[in-house]
């Protein structure tokens, strides 16, 4: 319907439906309604309004995964403002560039406070804000607090699906991070798109495990849910936990779980070493944010009994581009990451034109859920929108049926010596073997081949594995230009602040081990 252009009216629309229904519950503390939380939002939005804040102003918010999190980030895009979540784990001069990048005039906080963002807000002159919900009956309590705010003042305010609700950073794998405004209309189409690919329902919940300062959390876990009338938990310590996490699914009775692999594994691992009694009843488990190798998600199959749906998404498309259907509307391929949904998707060569069924080229979209383009860099929308469409950076191919498969990141693909070689392929084939736990495969410079492919492995625990086997299971399942030309042993992997492992970070990493690089700082 016309009038839910915007998040702010489909979740008041979404309350009105389901009054008593739980939107939120902190495991072991307390729970919210949905009509609950729009009285807190309202509320909430009102102490903003009453601290100054205009349509059209940055607002950064830095917490633990916590209810307070998301009374806040929801009563910003309320008054019309920008939210813009942060990591809590920077460090002060990660917080001081995305601070001042957002152009943030106010920063809020968790009450146990941030040393390290509340340094870098007063540096830039940044009013700090701590926020505080003792119980679900009180109201939300910021401090220092403004002159009594008035609830009239905001139901004035009317949201436009053009006001910039959202505001992130990319990850930035190949550059510095790049800036992305998400609209209200943007996250709108998304959350819609999500929940009709996965048929969400006042009928589900979930677990959140992923950070809320990030796409896949906010938007397929968090406002997906919220947006369909179902409910989330989160976990007690406001971030992810393995010992306590199926005791969570089971309480809320939770229909499914979205995460990325590297905590799918995390799952695994403990499921093998220390299984539950028994496990909830799954409608599905989606994956997303990184390539799933399809031997993970035979076993997570096997371990968890739900079919294991992989999705594709980015930042710049609010989140989900593609996804495997569930199993009542067709297969789910693994090692691919399924079909489009809700926005066109075509595979284009180098002058733009789209590619036949089997053939490869830059995967680009179109859609509502698509970023107008990024902030204050016109030499990255140049490149990003060329010939109308969005450009992902991803190189991948459509089989005949419509399925997406990703070949890899267009700067990330392995040239040796003219060889194209996709990392997730080879990084696929290490995972299978039985005592292999993870494993990332990079590129690096080689004077005979200009690239030369090495890999990080991650044996199982008690696993006597050593390079040699690892070199011999390649040499049989792999073309010999594909096969790893070194191996690093290791017990672990850097990671970005969202769990992603980022073949150029593991790459700097183990060169560095080799050579008397300085090992750099892992950051964004």
């Amino acid at each position: 319907m016309a009038t839910n252009l915007t998040l702010t009216r489909l979740l008041k629309h979404v309350a009105e439906k389901f009054p008593t229904r739980n939107a939120i519950s902190v495991s072991g503390k307390f729970i919210v309604t949905h009509e609950r939380l729009q009285q807190l939002i309202e509320q909430a939005a009102s102490q903003l309004v009453a601290a100054g804040i205009q349509p059209g102003d940055v607002v950064a918010l830095t917490f633990p995964n916590t209810i307070e999190f998301v009374i806040m980030f929801l009563a910003v895009i309320r008054v019309r403002a920008t939210a813009a979540p942060l990591n809590s784990a920077y460090m002060p001069e990660e917080f001081e560039f995305y601070l001042s990048d957002s152009e943030s005039k106010l920063l809020l906080i968790a009450k146990e406070g941030n040393e390290a963002a509340e340094a870098a807000a007063a540096k830039l002159n940044i009013p700090r804000i701590k926020v505080t919900l003792p119980n679900s009956d009180s109201d939300v309590s910021l401090s220092p607090s403004s002159p009594l705010s008035d609830c009239d003042l905001v139901s004035e305010i009317v949201n436009d699906p053009s006001d910039v609700a959202l505001f992130l950073h990319t990850s930035g794998t190949t550059s510095r991070p790049k800036g992305v405004p998400l609209t209200q209309h943007n996250l709108v189409s998304s959350v819609n798109n999500i929940k009709s690919v996965y048929k969400l329902t006042e009928s589900d919940s979930t677990v959140i495990v992923l950070p809320l300062f990030h796409v896949h959390g906010l938007i397929a876990g968090l406002l997906s849910s919220l947006g369909a009338g179902g409910s989330v938990t989160l976990p007690a310590s406001g971030r992810f936990s393995a010992s306590s996490f199926w005791s969570d699914m089971i309480k809320c009775n939770a229909t499914w779980y979205t995460a990325v692999p590297t905590i799918h594994q995390i799952l695994l691992d403990r499921h093998f070493s220390n299984p539950e009694s028994s496990y909830p009843r799954l409608r599905f488990i989606r994956s997303c944010s990184a390539a799933l190798a399809p031997s993970v998600l035979a076993r997570l199959e096997e371990a968890f009994g739900a079919s294991v749906l992989e999705a594709y998404a980015m930042t710049e498309a609010t989140h989900l581009m593609c996804s495997n259907p569930l199993p009542e509307n067709g297969p789910h391929l693994p090692g691919s990451v399924g079909m489009p949904v809700g926005q066109e998707l075509g595979i284009l060569n180098e002058n733009g034109v789209v590619q036949g069924a089997d053939e490869k080229g830059e995967i680009c979209i179109r859609g509502p859920n698509v970023t107008k383009g990024y902030k204050n860099n016109p030499e990255a929308n140049k490149s990003a929108f060329q010939f109308g469409w969005f450009h992902t950076g991803d190189v991948g191919y459509l089989d005949s049926d419509g399925y997406l498969h990703l070949v890899g990141r267009i700067k990330e693909l392995i040239n040796r010596g003219g060889e194209k070689i996709s990392p997730i392929e080879v990084d696929a084939v290490l995972v299978s073997h039985p005592e292999i736990a993870q494993a990332v495969a990079f590129g690096v410079p080689d004077d005979k081949y200009g690239e030369e492919i090495n890999c990080a492995v991650i044996p199982r625990e008690g696993s006597k594995i050593d390079e040699g086997d690892v070199l011999g299971f390649c040499k049989k399942n792999l073309a010999a230009f594909k096969v790893p030309k070194k191996v690093f042993m290791t017990d672990s992997l850097p990671k970005t602040a969202t769990g992603k492992i980022q073949r150029r970070l593991v790459a700097e990493h183990f060169l560095a081990q080799i050579s008397t690089a300085k090992v750099p700082k892992f950051g964004a």
